[in-house]
């Protein structure tokens, strides 16, 4: 017997084991993202192929080797007339053939920085995918954590809902014994059964709103879960600095603004890079090779082969190329001229942006910390109620309106709750710090 209460208790805490393990925790929620979300491995992809172009090997900073050869074969039909005098030559079906292989190195000396140039701009290019892809794991997290604090809010609602609805059905309970002695009416019965079925109603409601954004966030983060999860509905505020502090570090961190900055940079070397086409280009090639010719039988040399190394230099200068090298560096020049007006008018969304979250992020927390008393007076104002319903003090109505308000208050402050924390979030994202903290 006693080991039968021991499988028991063992039974009953793995089961409890296993139901912990289906909490997705918020850390887990954000390493899966970054692992799973499609949209984050695209973007690593794209950083990877910026890498992949800042390689030597893409520069042109070394030399081409290119090999060949050929063959070729001459069936002719030869008459011949000498010069001296000799008999003429008619030759039918003259067979004659050529080989030829050959292999030649061509390097690039100085084509007037461009390449220099061009290496420049490929490095800053790869910095500047690497903040995209920041971008997207930005946005990426304030996509799960608006998702996760849904389905978050959902379960702390469920929670009152069917909390309520207990406490609807002791009501049920305590109206049919009072019927049945005689103390209430009917009337009392049927008002607790509707208010059952409207409890009932809510909470089959909240279900569905909950496995809908449990999908939501199972898209999010890339996978699909086959078991049922719940996710950690306590939050903590952890905004630390100031506020002055904050805008500063968010005109300095945001990543659109650094995006900017690089694209700045882009232009500058573009710039450059086409002014280079102003300059010569100088080059050096060799190249060895081997040639065999098989003649016909009027020639003088019956096989003929050679072996040799050739070797130069090259300077090519584009004195004029119709206007397309001014064009280009106007154009760039242009370029340059708009993305500083476009620093400059992120500067001051920046600025804006910040403030009205700020704003947004402390209202949002002051009606949070009203709601949180307001559930106390609202918790003690029930508590009252059902004590004086139990003894007959208040009426059912009473007691109903007494528990609709607690419900409120509990719904009210669940949602404040994780708008709170989402303005926050999106305070840490503007000033550049949402990859730098504990969620």
């Amino acid at each position: 017997m006693n080991t039968k209460y021991i499988f028991t208790f063992l039974f009953f805490v793995c089961c409890i084991g296993l139901q912990a393990q289906e909490v997705l925790t918020k850390d887990q929620a954000v390493s899966k993202a970054l692992e799973n979300n499609y949209g984050v491995k695209i973007a690593k992809n794209a950083v990877s192929v910026a890498e992949n172009n800042t390689s030597i090997l893409n520069t042109g900073f070394l030399p081409t080797l290119t090999g060949s050869a050929g063959a070729n074969y001459n069936l002719d039909n030869t008459e011949a007339e000498f010069s001296d005098g000799s008999p003429d030559a008619v030759l039918n079906g003259a067979e004659s053939s050529n080989y030829n292989a050959s292999i030649t190195l061509n390097y690039t000396i100085f084509d007037g920085l461009g390449r220099r140039y061009n290496y420049k701009r490929l490095k800053e290019q790869y910095q500047l995918s690497e903040l995209q892809a920041r971008e997207t794991i930005e946005t990426t997290i304030l996509q799960l954590f608006s998702v996760y604090y849904n389905v978050a809010q959902l379960s702390d609602n469920l929670n009152a809902l069917e909390e309520t609805l207990q406490n609807t059905k002791d009501r049920l309970i305590r109206a049919e014994y009072q019927f049945e002695y005689g103390q209430n009416t009917k009337l009392e019965v049927l008002n607790a059964e509707v208010d059952i079925n409207t409890d009932s109603i809510n909470i089959i409601n909240t279900k569905q709103d909950l496995k809908v954004a449990k999908r939501d966030l199972k898209l999010v983060l890339g996978e699909t879960y086959i078991n049922d999860f719940d996710v950690e509905t306590e939050v903590k505020f952890a905004l630390q600095f100031q506020k002055d502090s904050l805008l500063q570090k968010a005109k300095s961190r945001n990543v659109a603004l650094l995006q900017t900055e690089k694209n700045i940079l882009i232009s500058e070397l573009d710039i450059n890079s086409g002014k280079s086409a102003y300059l010569p280009t100088i080059g050096l090639s060799g190249s060895y090779g081997w040639n065999q010719s098989d003649n016909n039988a009027v020639s003088l040399l019956a096989v003929s082969t050679s072996t040799g190394l050739t070797a130069g230099v090259s300077l090519s200068w584009n004195l004029f190329d119709g206007g397309a090298t001014i064009t280009r560096v106007k154009n760039a020049q242009i370029n340059l001229e708009t993305q500083k007006l476009e620093k400059e008018r992120i500067l001051l969304s920046i600025e804006r942006d910040f403030n009205n979250a700020w704003d947004n992020y402390q209202n949002k927390l002051e009606i949070y910390n009203i709601q949180e008393k307001n559930i106390v007076t609202a918790q003690n104002n029930f508590d009252r109620t059902q004590e004086k319903f139990k003894i007959g003090q208040v009426n059912s109505i009473e007691f109903r309106q007494a528990q609709v308000n607690l419900l409120n208050a509990e719904l009210s402050r669940n949602q404040a709750k994780f708008a709170a924390k989402l303005s926050e979030l999106e305070i840490l994202q503007i000033s550049g710090e949402l990859l730098n903290v504990q969620f």
